[in-house]
């Protein structure tokens, strides 16, 4: 086997314990884990590696708070992808609070049978 074959294989060893780390049980499973992940890469001597353990240094307090809140900003992704749709669907539109009122419309789920029973869903 050859030397880059055996690199690989060990960067996708450490990034799958990376993946595995997040299965922790505990808030005191899941520092432990980090932490001997942590030691494991910077010490395997592959530059991506190393460099990948700076990200998550710089990152460690909020990797630690991700544990304990579960939180991620998927929904505000997904948010910012509506309104910018709706900017597309607003021009014309010359203030911002018409704007802002097109965002609500759309983002705000609104049910307009309580306002008009004649609504129909297109």
């Amino acid at each position: 086997m050859s030397n880059m074959n055996i690199k690989t294989m060990r960067a996708y060893n450490i990034r799958q314990a990376f993946q595995d780390i997040y299965q922790a049980t505990s808030q005191e499973e899941f520092l432990t884990y980090l932490n001997k992940w942590y030691y494991w890469a910077t010490h395997s001597q592959l530059e991506p590696m190393v460099n990948a353990t700076k990200t998550v240094k710089r990152h460690w307090d909020g990797i630690v708070k991700w544990y304990e809140s579960k939180i991620n900003n998927g929904i505000l992704e997904g948010l910012n992808s509506v309104i910018q749709a709706t900017k597309s669907k607003a021009r014309g539109y010359k203030t911002f609070k018409n704007y802002k009122i097109i965002v609500y419309l759309l983002t705000g789920k609104l049910d307009f049978n309580l306002v008009n029973s004649k609504f129909r869903k297109i």
